[in-house]
């Protein structure tokens, strides 16, 4: 019974004891070489490579820092915390790894910039997938929601031609620096929205200007900030997410030039060449041409996204990881 486990307990999972002789575990050092070899158990090569890697620098983290009994604790913890107030609309592990600079990371690594395509930037924790669909000159804000703002650009490929039918997903805060998903009576999406090119690739659209904003400091990961004496802090900024056939996705995002924020982003997710200036239009006949109420005036964004090739874009990224793990080992 003590194999099986009982009727509502944990289940034997079948697998055999493994055919090693490993030493009793004494010593920290064992402890980390038995469980290297027992890594060596898994079938798939990259799923070894992997967990014989996070073992060896989370091992050798904890030996250190000599981690004590409290702090170990702290971290568990912390991480269990941080599950817990997770929902559907608010991811706080993704804000963790934001903060420490690890979804940053993770998309400069994938995203190595290719043949003048459009850098990437992070997905952040907000992205949700109920956006509306909308058509080109359509508002992806309810009225009153902030200053107005029209965004429009065509897609490419990288020799300039139009990227045709291209599926463009976007997103923002609002004029007090929220995202729809941070109201308690959310009802439908807000301040997003799904909108495809014409065959030329064009688009445009009707937004708000963004502001700058905080990231939730009611959880764990704002805890994690005021302990580390850092600000929580994100410059304004539009998402954008672009698909289509035969390309390598693209998500980034548009930060309007001349934020404070923009060196210190707590997630790092600013680069140079995403910081784009707004123009102001302020021609009553040109804000009715382009849907905005009682021709109000309102600021404009261009910009012109370059879309990569897929094949070109794995075979560029999988050098890229080549020459960098060179360069670690």
């Amino acid at each position: 019974m003590a194999q099986n486990g009982s009727a509502n307990g944990p289940q034997y999972n079948g697998i055999p004891a493994p055919n090693l002789d490993l030493p009793w575990p004494e010593s920290p050092e064992t402890i980390t070489e038995n469980l290297l070899r027992l890594t060596q158990l898994a079938e798939n090569p990259r799923t070894k490579f992997i967990f014989s890697r996070l073992i060896t620098h989370l091992h050798q983290f904890v030996e250190e820092t000599s981690l004590t009994t409290e702090e170990w604790m702290t971290a568990i913890n912390f991480l269990t915390r941080t599950g817990q107030i997770c929902s559907p609309i608010r991811q706080e592990f993704i804000l963790l790894s934001d903060v420490l600079g690890v979804s940053a990371l993770v998309d400069g690594l994938n995203n190595p910039t290719v043949s003048g395509g459009t850098t990437s930037s992070v997905l952040g924790p907000f992205y949700t997938e109920d956006a509306p669909d909308v058509n080109i000159g359509d508002s992806i804000a309810s009225e009153g929601k902030g200053e107005h703002m029209y965004v429009e650009g065509r897609v490419l490929d990288i020799h300039g031609k139009p990227v045709p039918n291209a599926c463009i997903e976007t997103w923002e805060t609002d004029s007090e620096g929220f995202y729809d998903t941070q109201y308690s009576n959310r009802t439908r999406p807000d301040c997003r929205g799904k909108l495809r090119c014409d065959d030329q690739g064009r688009y445009g659209y009707r937004a708000v200007v963004p502001v700058a904003y905080a990231i939730p400091g009611d959880g764990p990961v704002g805890e994690l900030l005021l302990h580390l004496n850092r600000h929580n802090m994100r410059p304004n900024h539009l998402h954008v997410s672009i698909e289509a056939p035969g390309y390598r996705e693209l998500v980034t995002a548009l930060y309007p030039q001349g934020d404070k924020w923009l060196s210190s982003d707590a997630v790092f997710g600013v680069k140079s060449s995403l910081v784009v200036g707004l123009k102001d239009i302020d021609d009553e006949e040109e804000a009715r041409r382009r849907g905005f109420p009682k021709g109000k005036a309102f600021k404009l964004l261009q910009r012109d996204f370059v879309l990569v090739p897929s094949e070109e874009a794995e075979a560029v990224r999988q050098k890229f990881a080549t020459e960098r793990a060179k360069g670690v080992r």
